[in-house]
C-alpha cells in the first residue's frame, strides 16, 4: 500500500477502503506522505467524495493517528464544538456551567480563523492564563474545576494538523468530508463520549445558507454517532453577532456579565446547547430539565465559581471572577460609531464586522500576527433596533486613532438601516 495507489483510486472515482484511509492518516502523521501527496488526496476527496462509510473511516483514522485521551471520571465526559461565528463566546460560559451541573468538560479549542474569533485567544485575554498545557496539568485543571479550555497538544490528531495546513493552501477547505473528519478527529481524540455541535448559519458564519449548514450538521452527527460518540447538532442563526461585543477581552466581559445573570442571545444559546448535552449524558431527564439545571447554576453563582477555579488553575488571577473588570485590558482609543441615518437595523454583515475587528488587531491576517486582546467592538446594536441619525451603532476600541477611523467606516457599511426586519429564530433546526 502506498500514497500513489490511494490517490489513484480517488482519481478513478473509487472510495478508498478503511485500510487505505488508515494507512494514509498514519502516513500524514509520520511523514511517509508528502505535502504534494496530501494535497492530491485532499483534491481527490473534494472532487469524488468519500460517502458516509469513508467519512467515518477517515475520522477514526485521523483520531487514532496520535494520542487518544481516556478519562477515569465518575461523571460524563462531554464537550461542545462551534463551526465559528462572530461574538460567539459560548464555550467560556458553557464549560463552567456544565461542570457545575456535574459534568467533566475537557474542551480542546482553537484560535481565530478568518473573520471568526478564537476561544483560546479569548481565554488568553485574561492576564496570566496559559492554554498550552501539558497533559498532567490539563488533567489537574479538569479535576480541580470540572472543566478546562486548552489547545491541542502536538500528539492530538497529528494527521489533521498536516492535512489542515495543506488544505488551506490548495483550495480544498470546502469539503464536507474533510471538514467533518477535521472537526471530529480532535474532539474524539480528547476522549469525550457526548458531544453537541453548534453549526452556524448566516452572514457571520462560514456556512451562509440553511441548506449548507444542515448538510454539515447531518454529516457531523451521523459520523460522530457512527464513531461511538452520542451527538446532537443545533443549526443556529449567525445573521448578527451572538454577543453584543466582538474582540477577545470584550467578549470575556460579556461572558462575565452572563455568569452574573445578564440575559441575552449568548445566555439563551448556551442554555440550549447545554440542555442537549445534559439530556444526552443522563444528567437531566430531558432538555427542559437540563435547561433548568443550567439556569440554576448560573443564578446561584456555581458556574462563575467553576470558571474562577479554571482561570486560576490555568495561571490567571485568583480573584478574577470578583474583579474581572479590573483585570481585563482596555484599548487607549474608545469611540462611538454614529449611525449615518435614522432607521431600523434590518441587516448586518457579520463577516465584515469580524474582519473589522481583525483589522483592528483583534485577529490574525497571517499566522505570525500577535493578537491585541483589548481591541474590538462593544455595545453593538441588534437586528430590529431603531436608531436615530448620530446615535451609536457600536463603540470601537482601538490601539490608534487611524485604526478607529477605519473601523467606524467599516461598521457603518456593514449595518443596514431600513424599515423592515426579517429575523430567523436563534435555533433554526435540531439534528439528531
Amino acid at each position: 500500500m502506498d500514497a500513489r495507489a490511494i490517490i489513484a483510486k480517488l482519481r478513478r472515482g473509487e472510495v478508498p477502503d478503511e485500510g487505505d484511509l488508515t494507512w494514509f492518516a498514519m502516513g500524514l502523521a509520520d511523514g511517509r506522505v508528502s505535502d504534494a501527496q496530501a494535497g492530491a488526496f485532499a483534491m481527490g476527496v473534494c472532487l469524488s467524495g468519500l460517502g458516509q462509510g469513508g467519512r467515518v473511516a477517515l475520522t477514526r483514522a485521523m483520531r487514532d493517528s496520535g494520542r487518544v485521551l481516556h478519562w477515569q471520571a465518575d461523571r460524563p465526559v462531554i464537550d461542545k464544538h462551534s463551526t465559528g461565528g462572530v461574538g460567539d463566546c459560548v464555550s467560556l460560559l458553557l464549560a463552567p456551567a456544565l461542570a457545575a451541573c456535574g459534568a467533566c468538560v475537557p474542551m480542546i479549542s482553537g484560535r481565530g480563523l478568518g473573520h471568526t474569533g478564537g476561544t483560546l485567544d479569548k481565554m488568553e485575554a485574561i492576564p496570566g492564563v496559559v492554554t498550552a498545557l501539558q497533559e498532567d496539568h490539563f488533567r489537574a485543571v479538569v479535576a480541580e474545576a470540572g472543566c478546562a479550555i486548552v489547545s491541542a497538544s502536538a500528539d492530538i490528531a497529528p494527521a489533521d494538523k498536516r492535512l489542515y495546513a495543506v488544505r488551506d493552501v490548495t483550495a480544498t477547505v470546502e469539503s464536507l468530508d474533510l471538514i467533518t473528519a477535521s472537526i471530529l478527529s480532535k474532539k474524539l481524540a480528547a476522549g469525550v463520549d457526548r458531544l453537541v455541535l453548534d453549526v452556524k448559519c448566516g452572514s457571520g458564519a462560514f456556512m451562509k445558507s440553511p441548506d449548507e449548514a444542515r448538510a454539515l450538521a447531518q454529516a457531523l452527527v451521523q459520523t460522530a454517532n457512527a464513531a461511538d460518540c452520542a451527538t446532537t447538532a443545533l443549526v443556529t442563526n449567525m445573521d448578527q453577532p451572538l454577543a453584543p461585543a466582538l474582540g477577545n477581552a470584550l467578549e470575556v466581559a460579556e461572558v462575565m456579565r452572563a455568569l452574573e445573570g445578564q440575559p441575552g442571545r449568548l445566555a439563551d444559546l448556551t442554555i440550549a446547547l447545554g440542555a442537549e448535552l445534559l439530556a444526552l449524558s443522563d444528567l437531566a431527564s430531558d432538555r427542559h430539565q437540563g435547561a433548568e439545571h443550567l439556569r440554576r447554576v448560573i443564578a446561584s453563582g456555581e458556574a462563575a465559581e467553576a470558571f474562577g477555579r479554571m482561570v486560576y488553575a490555568m495561571g490567571g488571577p485568583v480573584e478574577f471572577t470578583e474583579n474581572w473588570a479590573r483585570f481585563l485590558p482596555e484599548a487607549p482609543v474608545i469611540r462611538e460609531i454614529p449611525a449615518p441615518q435614522s432607521g431600523r437595523v434590518s441587516a448586518m454583515d457579520g463577516e465584515a464586522l469580524g474582519l473589522a475587528v481583525v483589522a483592528l488587531g483583534g485577529g490574525r491576517q497571517v499566522e505570525s500576527d500577535v493578537v491585541n486582546p483589548a481591541v474590538g467592538l462593544s455595545e453593538v446594536v441588534s437586528l430590529g433596533d431603531h436608531v436615530d441619525i448620530g446615535q451609536p451603532l457600536a463603540r470601537v476600541h482601538a490601539a490608534r486613532e487611524s485604526a478607529a477611523d477605519a473601523a467606524v467606516a467599516a461598521v457603518q457599511s456593514a449595518i443596514t438601516l431600513t424599515g423592515s426586519v426579517d429575523q430567523a429564530p436563534l435555533v433554526m433546526e435540531r439534528i439528531t
